[in-house]
């Protein structure tokens, strides 16, 4: 069985920002190491993450919503070998959430900073079987450490956010974690 891991971040970045370059790699090897990439479809990070499985031949999946399409004026990214549409944008977050084996969480905004919580409070909650949740570089750094030096994060949620700083950080991590179980 093919693993799959999606790949959350911004849709707002310029094909020149290095978080597109280091997405694109991260993406690259995920499909090396024989994972699929599941993203929200679209430019960005989505698409730099689409790009780099596509381009290792990897299998791309997108996760898309018309009413996303018809108010920003986006279009899918070619790279999506498989598009599953989802009516609303609840749905299409509640899919992404829920189908990948794993999350690589890449810079992004608000919609970004969205799933990262989303998935950590159903993880936290075991709403969702533990799976691995790796943000990447030291973005998100900031938000998890005032969140986990609060009183309002047990010390019991703290491992369930992984960093890594490089693709291969990040492959070797889902390899280990995926040979644990």
């Amino acid at each position: 069985m093919t693993l799959t891991i999606a790949v959350f971040g911004s849709a707002k970045l310029a094909p020149e920002d290095p978080v597109v370059e280091s997405t694109y790699r991260v993406g690259y090897a995920l499909a090396q190491a024989g994972y699929q990439v599941m993203t929200g479809g679209y430019g960005g990070v989505m698409e730099a993450a689409s790009r780099g499985a596509h381009d290792a031949g990897g299998h791309v999946i997108g996760v898309t919503v018309p009413y996303i399409q018809l108010i920003n004026e986006r279009i899918v990214n070619p790279y999506v070998a498989e598009e599953i549409r989802k009516e609303t944008y609840h749905d299409r977050l509640f899919y992404l959430v829920q189908k990948p084996n794993g999350y690589v969480v890449m810079p992004g905004g608000v919609g970004t900073a969205q799933e990262l919580i989303e998935v950590w409070q159903l993880l936290r909650l075991k709403m969702i079987p533990l799976r691995p949740l790796v943000c990447y570089g030291d973005f998100w750094r900031p938000v998890v450490d005032t969140l986990i030096q609060s009183p309002y994060v047990p010390p019991s949620d703290v491992p369930l956010v992984h960093f890594a700083y490089s693709p291969q950080d990040v492959v070797t991590f889902l390899t280990q974690w995926s040979h644990e179980d």
